[in-house]
């Protein structure tokens, strides 16, 4: 099947991060949960702390699923972009080095869902 070019597709994205008033798009998942089916984002300043995140951002979110309250945190296996990756939870989001529109996942070993069902 042959493809025709209409040209050069040149425009401003509308999510880039100066729309986001100082603050910067980050998705988060949860492996092994499909309760909830794609990672959630959010707009976050740069200077937040990882564990922030953790610690009063994921529990309204994912707070909800009965595995979150058994999550060991000393366990949580983490990975950016695709690759294992280990975060300072005292440390900023910028000095983690997640930028904008940065995808994160975080597992939790032993914990796989309702039932082991992966939901």
């Amino acid at each position: 099947m042959s493809v025709v070019s209409i040209g050069a597709y040149e425009f401003t994205p509308a999510d880039r991060e100066a729309a986001f008033h100082g603050n910067r798009l980050l998705y988060v998942g949860w492996d092994q949960h499909l309760l909830f089916c794609a990672p959630h984002c959010f707009p976050f300043p740069p200077a937040m702390r990882f564990g922030d995140l953790i610690e009063k951002v994921l529990p309204g979110v994912y707070g909800y699923h009965p595995d979150f309250g058994r999550i060991d945190w000393s366990r949580a296996e983490w990975l950016r972009g695709g690759q294992p990756w280990q975060p300072d939870p005292e440390r900023t989001l910028e000095e983690n080095g997640l930028g904008h529109k940065e995808v994160i996942r975080f597992r939790t070993p032993g914990l796989d869902g309702i039932g082991g069902s992966a939901s």
